[in-house]
């Protein structure tokens, strides 16, 4: 099922976007120490024949970037079995097969015309389907191009012409959540509310958020399932949850950096610090007819990361980050609005992730703030266990 025009895949309930490559049954390593080598996709999946030596999560990531270029969802590249069986991904199909080609062929591209530099992915071709298209339209050629996307990365660079710079715009969002003194004394929150996604087909259940400066954070959805639970410690994540082919799986990459990212703009008392490189001066765009202000700023793993603000209230309605794969970048948006003040600091209610393998949705409903949190909390978690396999223990 497509999600909006040519927006994010929804894959079958309780699987993920899996386009490409085999699937296996295998689930150990999930308890090695986040400190040790993740676990790679040939020694978690069965049947990897091209997307070896990349991490799990790097390898969901770039079926999240299949699934974006092709709009297709898992059960197309995969057997229409793989929904209910992680183990039936392994199974060859001719769409796996030709884009294990593609990938090569790409690889071939870029290093022979290129110097091995990726000008040339998935996208660049199919731009959203299956098959691309090899004749011009003159509906296209004359009719209304479409907008630009103001998130693209290749019109990250900002032209600065007579717009606040990144300091004046960064110091009013300050002013506009309660002011910085007021802000630097958010310390800790527990927070309680409803989420829905993909992995909860859509269904609301109860959502359990933890943060503590600085940049911890933990989320515990509570699917019928069982217990998802992203974790970021300040130095390393995780994301146990039943829906994943893997138990435990850490975090790496553009995935690390935005679980910092996440748990940093929570108290945003030092945004000035947790970000280098700050620039502004990006072209003028709306988000939900009200102008905003861009601007963009470098986490300390070197990923650029773009904040939208509300240019008349000052306040962030918008993060975009990139996760860059081993075949291409992929976007994340997380917007942020119905914000509330809370021990006199204004902190968003309603927040939407949106990737190119799921979105989700998170309503808060109470907001404690500067409460003691037991830092066990904040460790890695156990692996997932579904429901009804710890039921039948």
């Amino acid at each position: 099922m497509k999600f909006g025009s040519r927006g994010a895949i929804r894959c079958a309930v309780g699987t993920l976007v899996v386009c490409l490559l085999a699937m296996g049954g295998a689930r150990g390593q999930a308890g090695q120490a986040a400190t040790e080598k993740p676990q790679m996709s040939e020694d978690a999946f069965k049947n990897i024949q091209v997307l070896r030596g990349i991490s799990v999560d790097q390898f969901l990531g770039t079926m999240g970037f299949f699934a974006a270029s092709l709009s297709l969802n898992c059960t197309d590249c995969h057997t229409s079995e793989s929904g209910g069986s992680w183990a039936r991904y392994a199974d060859d199909t001719a769409l796996k097969n030709t884009a294990r080609r593609m990938v090569v062929m790409v690889n071939a591209i870029n290093k022979a015309d290129f110097g091995g530099e990726r000008k040339v992915t998935c996208y660049t071709c199919h731009r959203g389907s299956q098959r691309p298209e090899i004749t011009p339209s003159l509906a296209e050629q004359y009719g209304t191009p479409p907008p630009e996307d103001p998130d693209r990365v290749e019109i990250l660079n900002a032209n600065g012409a007579n717009q606040p710079s990144a300091d004046q715009i960064l110091d009013k969002y300050l002013q506009a959540l309660g002011g910085a003194a007021q802000v630097a004394k958010l310390t800790s929150f527990v927070a309680k509310g409803t989420y829905t996604g993909f992995d909860t087909d859509f269904a609301k259940v109860p959502v359990d958020v933890y943060a503590k400066a600085p940049g911890l954070r933990t989320t515990v959805v509570h699917t019928l399932a069982g217990d998802n639970t992203t974790t970021y410690d300040g130095k390393e994540a995780w994301v146990a949850a039943v829906d994943k082919p893997v138990p435990l799986m850490p975090l790496t990459g553009g995935d690390l950096e935005g679980a910092r990212v996440d748990a940093n703009l929570w108290f945003p008392a030092r945004i000035k610090q947790d970000f280098s490189n700050w620039k502004s001066g990006f072209p003028a765009i709306t988000i939900n007819d009200k102008p905003v202000q861009v601007i963009e700023g470098t986490t300390a793993g070197g990923s650029a990361v773009k904040l939208y603000f509300d240019k008349d209230s000052g306040l962030l309605v918008r993060q975009v980050r990139y996760n860059n794969t081993i075949i291409g970048l992929t976007p994340t948006h997380v917007e942020y609005s119905d914000y509330r003040a809370v021990n006199g600091v204004k902190v968003p209610f309603h927040y939407t992730a949106t990737w190119v393998d799921g979105q989700s949705t998170t309503d808060l409903s109470s907001v404690q703030a500067n409460v003691n949190i037991d830092g066990a909390r904040f460790t890695k978690p156990a692996p997932a266990v579904p429901k009804s396999t710890s039921a039948s223990r």
